[in-house]
C-alpha cells in the first residue's frame, strides 16, 4: 500500500512538472499576441499615442527575408528624403510596430528616417517562435542591410528596442554593422536565465529547481535555443558603441537592477536613465519630456552634432 502510494505521488509530481514545463514554453515562445485594436486601447489610455496619428503617417510597408528563410515585415518612414540618417524601432513581446510608433516623433524630431519593423513571429511577419535575441540580431541585421542596400552605403543608424526589443538590439551589439552608431536599450533583460529564474520564483512563486532545467531543454528542443545562449550582459561587455539604458524604478517584471547591471558592466559611451515611478515598458508614457531630452542628448553626444530644429508640422 505504501509503495502504490509513493508510485502514485512520485507519477503526479512527474506529470506536474511536464504540465508546467510545457506551459511555461509556450508562455516564453509562443504567447499569444495582442492585436492591432489591444494595442491602440493601451497607447490611447497612457494619452501617449492614438491610432489617428499612426494612420496619418506617411509609411511604406516593405518586407525582407531572414537569414533562415522568413518573411519579415516593417514600415519606412522616409520624412527627409536627404538624410542620412536612420533608426530601426525593434518592440517588446506579443505586441507589433504599432508600439512602437509612438517613439517616432522622438527620432523625427532629431532629423532621423525611421523603420518600424515586426519581429519574427509578430505582427505581419512569419515564425513559429520567439528566441530573445537568439535569431532577432540576425533580423536585425538584415534590416539593417536592407537599409543600406536602398537608401545609401553611407548612412548612420541608430537602434532603439523596448522590453524584448531592448534585449534584442543588445544581442545585436556582438554583430554590429561599423553603420551602426548607438544603441538604445528600454527595460532590457540582462540574462535570459536570470530573468527567466526571477519571473518563476518571484512573479509565480515557483521553485527554480528543477523546473528551469526542465524548460532549456525543452527550449532547445522546440525553439533551438538555451537559456545560456541569451546574454545581452556579455554582449554589452565586449562593446564600444554608445548605448543608453532606460527603465521604470516600479519595473518588476523585468527587474530594474538588469538595466543597472548592464551599466555597470558596459565600458563606455553609456548612459543609463531611470524614470521614477515608471512600471515595465511605460518610461516614455509617464515622463514623456525628460525621456525625449536624454534621448536627445544621448544622440547629439554619439554622433557629435548640434541640436536640430525641427521642421515637422504639428498635429
Amino acid at each position: 500500500m505504501v509503495y502504490t502510494i509513493l508510485i502514485i505521488i512520485v507519477l503526479a509530481v512527474v506529470l506536474a512538472a511536464s504540465f508546467l514545463t510545457r506551459f511555461a514554453v509556450r508562455q516564453i515562445t509562443q504567447m499569444k499576441l495582442q492585436t492591432y485594436e489591444n494595442i491602440f486601447d493601451y497607447l490611447e489610455k497612457t494619452g501617449i499615442y492614438s491610432r489617428e496619428r499612426f494612420e496619418m503617417l506617411n509609411k511604406k510597408e516593405v518586407k525582407v527575408t531572414s537569414k533562415d528563410g522568413l518573411a519579415l515585415s516593417g514600415y519606412v518612414l522616409d520624412t527627409y528624403p536627404e538624410s542620412k540618417q536612420w533608426v530601426i524601432i525593434v518592440h517588446g513581446y506579443t505586441v507589433s510596430l504599432h508600439v512602437s510608433a509612438q517613439y517616432v516623433d522622438l527620432f523625427q524630431e532629431e532629423g532621423f528616417n525611421v523603420l518600424l519593423v515586426d519581429q519574427r513571429r509578430h505582427g505581419n511577419s512569419e515564425g513559429e517562435y520567439t528566441t530573445y535575441g537568439y535569431h532577432e540580431k540576425y533580423d536585425v541585421q538584415t534590416w539593417v542591410t536592407w537599409l543600406l542596400d536602398n537608401y545609401g552605403s553611407d548612412l548612420t543608424i541608430g537602434l532603439h528596442g523596448q522590453s524584448f526589443g531592448g534585449g534584442t538590439v543588445l544581442e545585436y551589439l556582438a554583430i554590429a554593422h561599423p553603420n551602426v552608431k548607438f544603441v538604445i536599450a528600454d527595460c532590457p533583460y540582462s540574462d535570459l536565465t536570470e530573468l527567466m529564474r526571477y519571473q518563476l520564483r518571484v512573479l509565480n512563486k515557483i521553485p527554480a529547481f528543477p523546473l528551469l532545467s526542465l524548460i532549456d531543454r525543452l527550449l532547445e528542443r522546440k525553439a533551438g535555443f538555451r537559456l545560456k545562449q541569451v546574454s545581452p550582459l556579455k554582449a554589452v561587455e565586449q562593446s564600444t558603441l554608445p548605448v543608453m539604458f532606460v527603465h521604470g524604478t516600479q519595473d518588476h517584471y523585468v527587474p530594474t537592477h538588469m538595466s543597472k547591471d548592464l551599466y555597470e558592466h558596459k565600458p563606455e559611451p553609456k548612459r543609463l536613465l531611470l524614470i521614477d515611478g515608471a512600471q515595465h515598458a511605460d518610461a516614455y508614457s509617464v515622463d514623456p519630456k525628460r525621456y525625449s531630452e536624454e534621448v536627445h542628448s544621448f544622440i547629439r553626444e554619439a554622433l557629435a552634432t548640434p541640436a536640430v530644429k525641427s521642421c515637422l508640422p504639428s498635429i
